[in-house]
């Protein structure tokens, strides 16, 4: 059965997965790690490796380049119609990941599958071995900053009361404890809630039910401007979804993150 892109919600259950998808329609992505993918992923998923949605070092948290972006998508057949449905190995970071990226270039159609491959085993759903390649295109796109934050713009709104930045790495590294960069801290202002804080383990890491009480109780709440982050900006891919799911209005990415805060030598820094 072949179900219309409209009809899939944002966060997708695995026993909400149709059986049958039309490729013309949408497109079954695992950001899983590689030998992951090769041993057993979602039937029909097509591969995208987690490290292709990075940028070069020193910045690996910054959106690639249009071209590189082009190159990826087209290699996933993308089109302006096209419904992505994303999962990974982990509880969504790379699939969150690769959900900013959809919105930094103004495609609003995927659906993230709740806990990804963890949910889908859990469930003991069939996995599959043969790797899928998609029909390649040659997308022309667009980007937009709509959903990121620069380095100087959030210095200049570090003091602002309507915005508030969650860092989703380690209490350790929030602390200055575990040092990942040149200098180890935190934004001054920023609230710590790790990223593994969010997902379920004991339900196949999907999303926390009670997510939105426990960020509400440290002040992450949806009526403020939400600034999200970790030290790639790959950790950070999940809480920028989690927040999107939870129906945050207002949330973006500072895709630098602590790889280029803590790097440059003038940022302000709190322990």
């Amino acid at each position: 059965m072949t179900t219309s892109s409209s009809a899939l919600p944002l966060l997708l259950e695995p026993s909400q997965l149709p059986a049958s998808l039309d490729p013309a329609v949408f497109r079954l992505v695992d950001l899983s790690k590689s030998e992951q993918y090769l041993a057993g992923h979602v039937p029909g998923a097509v591969h995208l490796p987690p490290g292709s949605i990075t940028s070069p070092a020193p910045v690996p948290g910054l959106l690639p380049d249009v071209a590189s972006l082009q190159q990826i998508l087209g290699s996933l057949g993308h089109h302006s119609e096209l419904h992505y449905i994303v999962y990974d190995d982990e509880g969504g970071g790379w699939a969150g990941r690769f959900i900013w990226i959809l919105d930094s270039i103004g495609h609003p159609h995927y659906s993230y599958l709740n806990g990804g491959l963890k949910a889908w085993q859990a469930e003991n759903l069939p996995l599959e071995q043969q790797a899928h390649q998609a029909e390649p295109t040659q997308p022309t796109l667009t980007v937009n900053s709509d959903h990121s934050v620069t380095l100087d713009e959030l210095l200049a709104n570090l003091n602002n009361p309507d915005q508030v930045i969650w860092d989703a790495r380690s209490p350790a590294e929030h602390r200055g404890d575990k040092v990942l960069a040149a200098r180890g801290g935190h934004i001054p202002g920023a609230i710590n809630f790790e990223w593994t804080a969010g997902m379920d383990p004991q339900h196949g890491l999907r999303l926390r039910a009670d997510l939105a009480a426990q960020l509400q109780a440290l002040g992450i709440t949806p009526d403020r401007d939400v600034v999200t982050h970790c030290q790639t900006h790959h950790r950070s891919g999940f809480t920028y979804l989690a927040a999107k799911i939870l129906g945050y209005p207002r949330v973006r990415a500072y895709a630098g993150s602590w790889a280029e805060w803590g790097n440059h030598p003038d940022t302000p820094i709190d322990l």
